[in-house]
């Protein structure tokens, strides 16, 4: 189990320089009440927490909060379970006698251990005393109602996850008297519930005799808040029988071991995971260096300068290197990167989907040679010209499998996370882009009639232009190439001048609300060019007589057809992927063309 070792090699170096990384044995909760005492457990105030700051670092003792009957945190917890004078304001809304019971008597016992801690004590003497609720109404953060003198449901929302209260102690001298804060009381509690942590037995992760942790820790990711990477509750029937004597036998991890993974992992997806639908991505590197952006995403599209050549392909490679260089000086020579995919595919369970292990030059390497061979002449919105880059894998997929709802591509979320499974050995490992994608790519392009919206269509042929170029290993040219004879190509050539040349003799506001022949024609055109050709050659005539550019537009419908092999023209049969960089190629050709006479006249 290498990525347990690594995640807990993350901990062990971070650990003391971030203080985002949790201590081993406390969770984030999010509170809504703050309550002030002293040192001595007296009252002195409450108030009600600012949502921005409500984010409560609370000790865990890693029992799963689950069941009619849950059991309570140690320390900081909610309403129910710290008001001992509950049933007096709403018992006909909830009896939390249990509750209160067993929050006290666990706080008891660390209160009387040799770990206590001065906040332990406070919180301990003034939970006893059962005035909770009373105090709150005082300070008017409660309010009973008038007729019958008791809270009101609608107001106490009685859930785990409401009215959640934290702790502040009012100390003379300068220590922290923020409870979630106090790094001090941290480490009592850790010292506490390692000494009842459980059995020792050996790990089986580090090989010692250790506390082992039976129960491990949940709420790793986002999609499924209860699910866990290692949990075994099912000690009924055949689980173990003929195999081993109990579960611990199955598996053995440590509680420090376990904890310190576990956190780590929390805290790398937090910082820099992303989240497919069920499927949670997070990558990092052994020496905690940065990663370039997100795994998949274009690297560089937020680097360049509007006075740059947009459509030079080997400044952008020199662009991809450059900054991709400047990550891998930060890296030791024996630095790794690491991939992990969890996946919560049922409720309450996490699946390790995918997980991988690189030297960083190899990742870097293989990143460059990713973006490089799948770089294309794409739109830029925002400069509102074309540009060389790349795509992400969300873009592809969505590209792939999507379909237009509201202006965008959506894509199935499920279907989303079983595509980036695929293309994920493509950017890490080097391995081809599967040919069933550019196919989908292929099918998609080549039915413009399926988007209502031009721009749409435009992304999808260039993620399959992208993409077909990636599959073909970079070997193709990024603009148009006169001396390129394949059928498919040429055929997209003429597809675009016909296409362009019925465009141009449209009205400004006409040109987003009528379709051309061309697009009209064009999915039986991918599937019998030779036969579509010419209902689409006839029908164009009458534009070109109106056409400002008729000679330069018969020109090179001239031009492509000389170039046609004997016999290519007249075959039939269905055009392969090149005819989409053909038909891409051409017109970004025939813009500048364009460009180029209006400047001259």
């Amino acid at each position: 189990m290498s990525w347990t070792n690594e995640l807990y090699a993350v901990y062990e170096l971070a650990c003391g320089t971030n203080d985002s990384l949790l201590p081993i044995f406390h969770i984030k909760a999010k509170s809504q009440i703050e309550v002030l005492l002293n040192k001595d457990g007296e009252f002195r105030g409450a108030s009600i927490v600012n949502p921005d700051d409500a984010d409560t670092i609370v000790p865990d003792t890693g029992r799963a909060k689950t069941g009619k009957n849950p059991p309570p945190y140690p320390f900081a917890e909610s309403l129910k379970y710290l008001a001992g004078d509950w049933n007096d304001y709403a018992k006909e809304i909830l009896d939390n006698t249990k509750f209160y019971e067993a929050y006290i008597s666990q706080l008891k016992y660390w209160n009387e251990s040799i770990y206590t801690h001065t906040s332990v004590n406070a919180v301990y003497q003034y939970i006893s005393k059962a005035e909770l609720i009373s105090d709150l109404l005082k300070c008017g953060i409660l309010q009973c109602d008038p007729e019958t003198s008791k809270l009101p449901e609608k107001q106490l929302k009685c859930t785990t996850e409401k009215l959640f209260v934290r702790f502040i102690i009012l100390y003379d001298d300068s220590t922290e008297n923020q409870t979630w804060k106090d790094k001090t009381l941290y480490d009592s509690f850790i010292s506490y519930n390692q000494q009842n942590a459980g059995n020792n037995q050996l790990c089986y992760a580090t090989g010692k005799i250790l506390p082992v942790m039976d129960v491990h820790p949940y709420g790793i990711v986002k999609s499924n808040a209860r699910a866990k990477l290692i949990s075994s509750n099912d000690d009924k029937g055949f689980t173990f029988r003929g195999r081993f004597a109990d579960k611990n036998e199955a598996l053995s991890i440590s509680a420090d071991f376990s904890q310190k993974m576990h956190n780590a992992l929390k805290w790398l997806i937090t910082k820099q995971g992303q989240s497919y639908g069920s499927l949670t991505l997070v990558t990092w590197a052994s020496s905690l260096a940065a990663l370039p952006n997100e795994l998949g995403k274009q690297p560089i599209e937020d680097e360049w300068d509007e006075e740059e050549a947009y459509d030079s392909l080997p400044l952008y490679k020199k662009k991809l290197q450059q900054h991709l260089l400047g990550y891998g000086a930060n890296y030791p020579p024996d630095a790794k990167v690491m991939l992990l995919g969890l996946d919560a595919a049922t409720t309450g369970r996490l699946s390790i989907a995918v997980y991988a292990e690189l030297q960083a030059s190899d990742f870097l390497g293989n990143l460059e040679h990713w973006h490089g061979n799948c770089a294309w002449m794409r739109y830029d919105g925002k400069h509102k010209t074309n540009c060389i880059r790349s795509f992400s894998l969300y873009e592809i997929i969505r590209a792939a499998y999507g379909t237009e709802q509201n202006g965008k591509l959506e894509c199935d979320e499920k279907l989303t996370s079983e595509q980036i499974l695929r293309l994920l050995p493509c950017v890490m490992n080097g391995r081809p882009v599967p040919y069933d994608l550019v196919q989908a790519l292929y099918r998609k392009a080549s039915n413009p009639l399926a988007y209502e919206q031009p721009y749409i269509h435009r992304l999808v042929i260039e993620t399959a232009c992208g993409m077909y170029r990636a599959f073909l290993k970079g070997e193709i040219s990024m603009g148009y190439d006169p001396n390129e004879t394949d059928r498919s190509y040429l055929y997209g050539c003429l597809l675009a001048i016909a296409d362009k040349a019925e465009s141009d003799t449209y009205e400004d506001a006409d040109k987003l609300k009528r379709v051309t022949n061309a697009r009209r024609y064009w999915a039986n055109f991918a599937q019998r060019p030779y036969q579509t050709w010419q209902t689409i050659e006839e029908r164009l005539r009458p534009y070109l007589n109106h056409h400002n550019f008729r000679v330069q537009a018969e020109k090179w419908m001239q031009e492509i057809m000389g170039k046609f092999t004997p016999g290519s023209f007249a075959d039939n049969s269905r055009l392969d992927p090149m005819y989409l960089l053909g038909y891409h190629h051409f017109m970004e050709y025939m813009w500048k063309k364009n460009q180029d006479m209006k400047e001259e006249n």
